[in-house]
């Protein structure tokens, strides 16, 4: 039996389930998880915010472990070896999207937290070709959150043909943004940090920010007219998105990776002047997903975490939600 810790209801705190597995699927590999990290898409599950959610509901989806089972028909995994779980725990296989290495875009994917129960318990099932190794050398915990958060930054890198020469801005820096900062920094872009929190400016500049916008300052958005090749946004709240309009250079692209709920109020003639360009994109593909392995791995990138004991995970939770969390929280088994 397996262990987890689940939400009964809407918001409530998580409480220790048993459940069976049940026969492990030729095509599936069993990951004894060793953390996992927690995710702000677990917090909209647990309260059911998007109204998908089934419960009882075991969260998490940045999984670091290691595979303790393999199905008949697994070849490129073995038992012992270190892999990582992110939204992901399945795909049709069969789609057009599928067999284009586009699965991360598969209608009947199958999600690591929707209908399926996920990393905050001992054991977790995936279909193989989800579960990516993790190379030697990565921080085992810490290298979670590059499996949701991180390779949700790191997907339009690949996908918009990000130049090192490129000019980005980042719109908030917590736990998705802080691992763009990273991220663009080492791809050798000039780096821009637009930030409520002014007092985090020292550290930003030290993440690799070239420059720290406070973003409570109207004028000092203004100033910025014109800049910027790419904005990559990862808060959830609505904003004033004409202004970061105007900040964009001709051509130049407002890209999407946080879920703000909230429809998108835009100057269409800022869009047609400019041929500027507003976009939004979900995780990656399992060989984008490698890529990022691969790249985090050689510039030595970490996300940084605080690191909770399973059983602590409703501390854990609650710091999240309180904001204060610096910058991703992870659960140790």
């Amino acid at each position: 039996m397996v262990k987890g810790y689940a939400a009964l209801g809407p918001g409530e705190p998580l409480q220790l389930i048993e459940y069976d597995l049940g026969p492990l699927l030729s095509d599936q590999v069993q990951i004894d998880v060793s953390y996992c990290g927690i995710c702000h898409s677990d917090l909209s599950m647990i309260d059911n915010a998007w109204g998908m959610t089934t419960y009882p509901l075991v969260p998490g989806h940045e999984v670091a472990g290691v595979v303790s089972a393999i199905g008949s028909d697994v070849k490129h995994l073995t038992v012992g070896q270190r892999v990582g779980l992110g939204w992901h725990a399945g795909y049709c296989n069969q789609c057009c999207l599928c067999t284009s290495g586009d699965q991360n875009l598969c209608a009947d994917a199958t999600a690591t937290i929707i209908n399926h129960h996920g990393g905050f318990a001992n054991q977790v099932r995936a279909q193989a070709n989800s579960a990516i190794p993790i190379p030697d050398g990565l921080d085992f915990k810490s290298v979670g959150p590059l499996f949701c958060g991180g390779i949700t930054v790191f997907n339009p890198l690949v996908q918009y043909d990000i130049k090192p020469t490129d000019h980005v801005a980042i719109i908030g820096i917590g736990g998705l943004g802080h691992m763009a900062l990273e991220f663009l920094n080492a791809w050798g872009c000039h780096v821009t940090a637009f930030t409520s929190t002014i007092s985090k400016r020292d550290e930003l500049m030290q993440m690799g920010a070239k420059e720290v916008i406070d973003t409570n300052n109207i004028q000092a958005i203004e100033s910025a007219g014109g800049r910027f090749d790419l904005i990559l946004s990862t808060v959830n709240v609505k904003l004033n998105w004409n202004l970061y309009l105007g900040t964009l250079k001709p051509k130049g692209r407002l890209h999407f990776v946080g879920a703000t709920l909230d429809p998108l109020d835009l100057n269409v003639f800022q869009l047609i002047m400019g041929q500027r360009q507003v976009s939004g994109s979900p995780v990656g593909s399992p060989r984008v997903i490698e890529k990022m392995l691969d790249f985090a791995h050689l510039h030595q990138l970490n996300p940084i975490v605080e690191v909770f004991e399973m059983d602590q995970v409703n501390q854990a939770i609650t710091r999240l939600r309180s904001g204060q969390a610096h910058y991703r929280v992870v659960l140790k088994q």
